[in-house]
């Protein structure tokens, strides 16, 4: 039954025969493919090597580990102070665009009242209103008929404006 089970190191020698054979006639079916296409008599020699890295094992560096923290915080005050400066720079880019936007609405406003002001002024000539009047029959009062709120009746005369206390608010 021993002579029945395989040591493992026979079966990696297997292994690396059979990878060495299969290299082999890989090769062999290039190196004919490049004769068939080549031109002159030199012959092409190729070399096989084969590399195994599977055994190597990255040792750990406290040292590095430490430089690439450092180096990490480093980029990431960097960065943050980078993203300030540019968030600052927009917003007051924006802050421009809204300044600029409300004198725009000032200068409308502006333009506005002053187009009230016309208006106001045009309506409120007393040239137009008696015109107005005129076209709808109506003329200038005459002596006793204009009566003010008090109750007193107006000559047309000029009046002296005096206060007067009602005798309903007094009660």
């Amino acid at each position: 039954m021993e002579g029945t089970m395989t040591a493992p190191g026979m079966v990696a020698g297997r292994a690396q025969r059979e990878r060495a054979e299969s290299f082999r006639d890989h090769n062999r079916s290039v190196f004919e493919q490049q004769r068939r296409a080549r031109r002159g008599p030199t012959p092409e020699i190729f070399f096989t090597k084969h590399l195994d890295n599977s055994r190597i094992v990255k040792a750990d560096d406290p040292e590095r580990r430490k430089e690439m923290r450092s180096f990490t915080v480093a980029m990431s005050v960097l960065f943050l102070l980078v993203m300030t400066y540019v968030w600052q720079h927009f917003s007051s880019i924006e802050v421009g665009y809204n300044i600029e936007a409300k004198k725009v609405q000032v200068e409308k406003l502006r333009e506005e009242n002053r187009q009230l002001h016309l208006t106001e002024a045009q309506l409120s000539d007393p040239d137009r209103i008696d015109r107005i009047a005129r076209q709808l029959g109506l003329d200038t009062p005459q002596p006793g008929q204009v009566i003010r709120p008090d109750g007193s009746f107006s000559n047309n005369a000029p009046v002296l404006a005096e206060a007067q206390v009602s005798p309903a608010i007094l009660q």
